[in-house]
Formats: C-alpha cells, structure tokens, sequence
C-alpha cells in the first residue's frame, strides 16, 4: 500500500492542519487500480500535490498523462518524484489539452471548486479522449453538489454517483458508443464547437477631477476565479485607483525613470557577468514598472495600463486558467505590447528590487481550506520584489491581521480606504538589510 504520508506540499505553504492528499485521491487511485487499465491510456487532472500520479507510478504504471492547474502542484510534484526516488519518465505533465486527453479511457479528476472548470474539463474530455473513456471525479462530500452531476451529464449519456467512504465520494461518467446506422450517404462529421471564452465589459466610474471613466473588457477561461466578473477585493482596490495613479501622474513618473536606469545599469552588469539581466519583460524602460502579483484574469493590470500610458506591468499567477485568462483580457483591450503575462509561484522568476509598484489582491484560502498562508507567501514575495522607495498596494478581507504583515515585511504601512469587507493600504519599501528578502 502507498505511504502518502511522505508526501509534501512544498512549494505550497506547509502546515499541521494542511496535508498533501486526501481520501479522494485514494479512492480514485483504488478506482484505477481496479479498473486494470495502462498507464499510457491515463490521464490525471487536479492531482494537487501528486499524490494521484505518484501512487499509481509506484503500482507499476507509465505513460500517465498529468494536468494540474497551479505552478505550485507542478513543483510540488516534480520534487515529490524526486524525493521519493519516482521514476521520472512514467508521467508526463500536459495543460488541459489535446495531448493530455487524445488515446484517454480513464480519467481521474479531483473536482474543482467552480462548475465552470468542471464543464471546461468535461468538455474537453467528451471531446478528444476514447468514445469509451470513463471519467471518474471525486470530491468530499461535503463540497459536493448536484449540480456537479447535472454538469457531467450535458457530456455523457450516464452519471453514477458511488457510495460515500471516509467522507469523500466518486461520481462515474461515461457514454454508449451509438449503435451502428444503416448504410448512408458519408457526410462529413459535425465538428463540435470549442467553449466560448467568457467575455464582460466593465466600467470604472471616479468621481475624481482629471479622471474619466475606466472601460475595459475582462474575459475568463473555465477554472478562473470569479469569471469575468469583478470580484468585490478587486472592485475595492479599482476605487483606490484614482488616489494610485494620481501620485504617479504628479511624479511623472520621474522616481520610476531614475530608478530604472539604475535597474537597466545594473541589469546590463548581471548580463554580462553571466547573471539574469532583465527578467521583466520585453518592454523597454520608458515608465514605471509595475508587477500585478496574483493577476487572476488581469483587471488590475489592465485597468492600471490604462489609467497610467507609460507603464510597463507584468501581470503573474500561479495558475494556468487565470493566465491564460488575463493573456485573453490583455489581448482583447489591445495592451500586448505593454503588459506581459506569466505563470509562476509569487514571482519566483522575478528579479528582486525589479518593480515600482506591486498591486497586490492576496488569496485568503488553500483549496478549501481558509488559511493566510498563501496572502502571506505573496506580501514576502512583494516585499522581495519591489524596490525601496517603491510601493505596494494591497487589498484584503478587513478581519485579516495583512496590515501588521505589510509593514513588518514592507515598511511603513497606512490605510487608503476601509469597507466592513475590504481594506486597501499603501506600504512604502524600506531600504533592504543586507540578505533580507532574497530568493531561496
């Protein structure tokens, strides 16, 4: 029997109460096992911090396909492997695609959180895996809906919900390849169509003088938070906005030029002692530079990019669904050549010092589970990135403790604007202690 105990979440917050598997990943690993099918004729998608992929590769399986949707259970797994001695070449990792799904008869899924990503993951099941494909998704029951069944059936013929053990649940989709038809004319095959990207247009309204109403679109792929609406943190530090940029439009952006040609001097020195050199992005230093940490779908950045023309903003998330999200968003209010998006863990791949300003909507759950873990992670790696003298703004859950955070691993820390939900505050970057804040 695997040990999923020697499992680990890292690079994912650690914590007595938090551990990397669950007893849905055992029963779905259990379902496998039974079902007596190849490695290669499997895929794995939501396997959070491997222990899925990693079970079924010590039962003697390869050439399992793996999809997981955060950067951070791609590391988590990839040093999991490492750490337990897996063989490296018996999974692959894929997005949610045609390599992931073509050839599949049997999907393992842990149930997303939205029924959005679960129709996108259903669809694109139904759609490039075996006629005869078996999907079978699992969740704890008390996450579970309904809804998830209706969901599945708008893409299989039969949806059989399992019985219950230790708290987690299977639901098992599949469908009745059709019977042969008489002979007739061929015709070629209707092509079914792809999922429509979800697409909202906003508009920001300040009452402030000199700054007109925002407008922008905002699109989201299944598995981002909130679709493309705004979600209300978000909505809060968009109403800031106008105290924001006014600071930087009376600067004119003079801190920002001076700052980056000491960036770019020392940039062209780490590139030619063979260091990294500018990591941010392709745009050349004209303005500010701005870094949207935990994008989501790209409201900030975009929004931003239009109130403030000289920016240069990077706008990263961890996730794959929020990323290609805000590629879409960027692309849609044309703003490509100004704003650059990528996929990484808080920044990780950023240089330090490398940013002007750092807007800033930190998550407040890991999974299902409410933790300040994950908020905490993204205020150090903020404090890491931007430079001293450059600001960070951010918006949290005002029952939070952020504000004590910001000013211990920022600097100096003031309120802009409070709701009975949401606080906005403005943290200002201390000169760096020598060691402090750097990439490990």
């Amino acid at each position: 029997m695997y040990d999923y105990s020697r499992l680990r979440r890292f690079p994912d917050v650690e914590a007595p109460n938090l551990q990397a598997w669950d007893a849905t990943d055992e029963l779905l690993v259990d379902w496998a096992g039974a079902a007596g099918i190849a490695g290669d004729c499997i895929a794995v998608i939501g396997d959070e911090y491997g222990a899925i992929t990693l079970a079924l590769t010590d039962a003697g399986l390869h050439g399992i396909r793996v999809h997981q949707d955060l950067v951070t259970g791609r590391r988590a797994l990839a040093n999991n492997a490492r750490a337990l001695g897996s063989d490296p070449d018996a999974f692959t990792s894929h997005e949610l695609d045609e390599t992931l799904l073509c050839g599949a008869q049997l999907v393992l899924v842990q149930l997303p959180k939205s029924l959005a990503a679960l129709d996108e993951i259903a669809d694109a099941v139904a759609r490039w895996a075996t006629p005869e494909v078996v999907l079978v998704a699992g969740g704890r029951v008390k996450h579970m809906t309904l809804t998830q069944n209706d969901v599945l059936a708008r893409h299989f013929t039969s949806v059989h919900p399992q019985r219950a053990a230790r708290k987690s649940r299977l639901l098992v989709a599949s469908s009745t390849p059709s019977p042969p038809s008489p002979p007739s004319p061929p015709s070629p095959p209707a092509e079914k169509p792809l999922p429509v990207l979800e697409t909202t247009t906003h508009v920001v309204s300040h009452t402030a003088d000199g700054f007109p109403p925002v407008e922008f679109t905002l699109c989201a792929y299944g598995g981002a938070f909130a679709g493309s609406k705004l979600d209300i943190g978000t909505r809060a530090l968009l109403d800031a906005m106008p105290a924001l940029s006014a600071g930087y439009r009376a600067q004119g952006s003079t801190v920002g030029r001076s700052q980056l040609r000491k960036n770019g001097a020392a940039a062209g020195q780490n590139a030619s002692n063979g260091g990294p050199g500018d990591q941010i992005s392709g745009v050349t230093n004209e303005g500010m530079r701005v870094i949207d940490l935990g994008c989501g779908t790209g409201a900030l950045a975009v929004a931003f990019a239009l109130q403030l023309p000289t920016a240069a903003i990077v706008a990263t998330d961890r996730s794959a669904a929020a990323v290609r999200s805000a590629r879409a968003t960027v692309s849609a209010n044309g703003l490509d050549d100004r704003i650059t998006v990528t996929l990484d863990d808080a920044g990780s791949d950023l240089p330090d010092g490398s940013a002007d300003l750092i807007l800033l909507n930190p998550p407040f759950h890991l999974g299902a589970s409410v933790h300040e873990g994950a908020g905490r992670r993204l205020i150090e790696a903020a404090a890491r990135l931007v430079r001293p003298g450059g600001e960070v703004w951010t918006v949290f859950n005002s029952h939070l403790d952020h504000r004590r955070a910001l000013t211990r691993a920022v600097g100096p820390t003031e309120q802009v604007s409070r709701t009975p939900k949401f606080t906005v505050t403005r943290s200002t970057r201390r000169a760096r202690i020598p060691g402090e804040g750097t990439k490990r």
